[in-house]
């Protein structure tokens, strides 16, 4: 059935409570709230209680504000000081594992999918190529795991999404019929350039204000409410105007925290909460649109693809992009496994499914499958990974911090 006002408070609200209720028992398990909300959209629309369409303006929305608040949050908790310290392995994942890992899927879809063309295979691989650990939050919250470990895994994901968004803005372009590669792919380059201006003058000037306002400044548990008022406030601001939104709120959020730290301190839990909310409502319409789309194909090549993305070409990218830089194998090895597809992904392959190109279809499909294979595998690893490490870094195995080996 389709879904009135009423009918989304019901679901939307039960699956809510449920999340909350259940979220002791998942903890150190396979199941999570995004497994919890996929499951129940899988559930719910394969039965046909519900009916989910990719072109529903409602659907439309919570796609792109779930991405908002991603994409602001990530770039608010960037710590500029690790980035100076720790520079080397965050740096190398991100201007070499992601584009590796990107031109690796590309290969392998082409291969396995001879449908796709190369702009599409590449676009599958660009969908698929950010990370994020906040699926496996063992990993990045349990002090156990040495400091270079979590602080790589977290800045990887941290910035990966928005550096991620303009290369999947422009597969789309490339990928889409009469579109115009050279043209619009100008204009996008325009758009991203100006939405960054404006994220970063709007976050220095937002932070700046927070030490001049009269009567005694910001009320502290109003923080949270104004970093998110400037995240919004950034992308309406590039959006009616010339620069792409998702961009300037980006960076709207890593100026914002570079000028007042202490505000994105306080946005943590503001922020865990919100996208919390948002990330099982939209994993929910995920699963539901899974069902929706179905899936025509060989269900072997698939599996083969998903098993690639997660055993081969994340760690060979890993593995690459952090040859000569001084880290213990343990944490290469650590590094390389948890590089999860998570809302990023999901967000990512539900613009592709908006779009016009032609084998949208298949692309949503096969990273659909890509994406829940991975929070399976990893949501199930991530507490016996963590105890691992941590049992080699007791018994004297772990080395200090990471370095760049000179000329490297």
């Amino acid at each position: 059935m389709e879904l009135g006002f009423g009918e989304v408070l019901l679901f939307g609200g039960a699956l809510l409570a449920a999340a909350a209720a259940l979220s002791g028992v998942f903890r150190g398990t396979v199941l999570s709230v995004s497994v919890l909300g996929v499951g129940a959209g899988l559930l719910l629309a394969g039965t046909d209680v519900i009916e989910v369409s990719a072109d529903d303006d409602a659907v439309i929305y919570l796609i792109e504000l779930a991405l908002i608040i991603t994409l602001f949050s990530d770039g608010l908790e960037v710590d500029r000081e690790l980035l100076t310290v720790h520079w080397s392995p965050p740096v190398r994942a991100l201007i070499l594992a992601m584009p590796i890992t990107m031109a690796l899927l590309a290969l392998c879809a082409k291969g396995l999918f001879p449908d796709l063309s190369w702009a599409e295979a590449f676009l599958l691989g660009a969908v698929l190529s950010p990370t994020d650990p906040v699926v496996t939050s063992a990993v990045v919250r349990t002090r156990s795991v040495p400091e270079s470990v979590r602080h790589t895994l977290n800045l990887e994901s941290g910035l990966n999404d928005g550096l991620a968004l303009p290369v999947v803005l422009f597969f789309i372009i490339l990928a889409s019929p009469g579109g115009d590669a050279g043209q619009e792919g100008m204009e996008l380059l325009g758009e991203t350039g100006v939405g960054a201006v404006i994220g970063v003058a709007l976050g220095l000037l937002a932070g700046w204000l927070t030490r001049h306002l009269p009567m005694g400044g910001l009320a502290r548990r109003y923080d949270g409410i104004y970093a998110l008022g400037i995240g919004v406030l950034a992308f309406g601001l590039a959006d009616v105007t010339f620069g792409n939104g998702f961009i300037a709120t980006f960076t709207c959020g890593i100026a914002l925290g570079l000028a007042e730290h202490d505000i994105a301190d306080d946005f943590e839990v503001f922020s865990e909460n919100l996208s919390t909310i948002l990330s099982v409502l939209t994993f929910f319409v995920f699963g539901a649109l899974i069902v929706a789309v179905g899936y025509g194909g060989v269900v072997v090549l698939v599996i083969l693809f998903a098993a690639f993305a997660l055993l081969v070409a994340r760690p060979l990218a890993v593995a690459l992009s952090m040859f000569r830089v001084s880290l213990p194998g343990t944490h290469r090895a650590f590094i390389a496994w948890f590089g999860p597809k998570g809302v990023a992904s999901m967000l990512f392959a539900l613009f592709v499914l908006q779009s016009t190109v032609g084998e949208r279809d298949l692309i949503f499909e096969i990273a659909a499958f890509a994406i829940l294979a991975s929070l399976l595998a990893h949501g199930l690893t991530d507490t016996v990974g963590s105890n691992w490490i941590s049992r080699r870094v007791g018994d004297g195995n772990a080395e200090p911090p990471p370095r760049a080996q000179e000329g490297s």
